[in-house]
């Protein structure tokens, strides 16, 4: 496998099946079969969605209203394009979910971590089955705030998806145990999907030279994490299709155990 220039990035290394806690093997027919996440309710956090990809009035924004941040509906529209790349990866492997936009990032890809922690605690409370956050903050001051909200999910039976910082460095909610984090493989297979056996990072999928949709209609080759992360999501919308009662612990187990480096 080629190297790839940014950090938790898969190695290559194989998973071992019977470390996994399943009597018998599971495949992907068993996982999703024929699903195309049909109903499946999904909600991207990020830079917002070019209309295309949203179904109707599924666009809203963040609206800072003193100290406190509130989202509020929004025409589609996408201000980097990165949350429209993120959002055509999901629609690419699961046409027929639902899914809704929040825009918090601006055109250079920052926001407010109180926006952040505004627009989770949102979504948490609509229980969108499936968050993908293909964004995470270095923020010390946010970090409590931000797990209280990851384990608030996980119990409400929402699965937050979440990528991995391309960099070395300590961040959130991508590390906490309740969600599923994402890192990169150079396999240029979108449903390639590899567990990685040593975390924080509990899965790899497609994250270098990635074709994707872009704003005005173009589309683009990107690499990052961000990107990996979808394709995970998309996964998960199958899953939830044939299986919709599966939190966030069953999808970890499922995902493991389809995936393509185990021996």
């Amino acid at each position: 496998m080629p190297d790839i220039p940014f950090a938790h990035a898969s190695k290559g290394r194989s998973g071992t099946r019977s470390a996994l806690p399943v009597r018998e093997p599971l495949d992907r027919s068993w996982a999703w079969g024929s699903a195309t996440g049909r109903g499946v309710e999904v909600c991207v956090i990020d830079s917002g969605v070019e209309a295309e990809l949203l179904d109707d009035g599924s666009a809203f924004t963040m609206e800072q209203r003193g100290d406190e941040w509130h989202v509020v509906p929004d025409a589609p529209n996408d201000t980097a394009g990165h949350g429209t790349a993120c959002a055509g990866i999901i629609r690419s492997l699961a046409p027929d979910c639902r899914l809704t936009s929040v825009r918090i990032l601006t055109g250079n890809l920052r926001s407010s971590g109180q926006a952040l922690a505004a627009a989770l605690s949102w979504a948490i409370q609509e229980r969108f089955q499936l968050i993908n956050l293909s964004l995470s903050t270095r923020k010390p001051d946010i970090k409590e705030q931000l797990h209280d909200m990851a384990d608030t999910a996980w119990y409400s039976g929402v699965t937050l998806v979440t990528a991995a910082h391309n960099s070395p460095v300590i961040s959130y909610p991508w590390r906490f145990p309740s969600v599923l984090s994402v890192g990169s493989h150079a396999v240029a297979d979108a449903e390639h999907l590899q567990w990685n056996p040593t975390p924080p990072v509990d899965f790899f999928a497609y994250g270098v030279d990635v074709p994707v949709n872009w704003i005005g209609g173009a589309t683009r080759s990107v690499s990052g994490n961000s990107f990996a992360a979808p394709h995970v999501t998309g996964m998960c919308a199958r899953i939830l299709e044939a299986h919709p009662k599966f939190g966030t612990s069953q999808l970890r187990i499922v995902l493991s155990c389809i995936a393509d480096n185990l021996e």
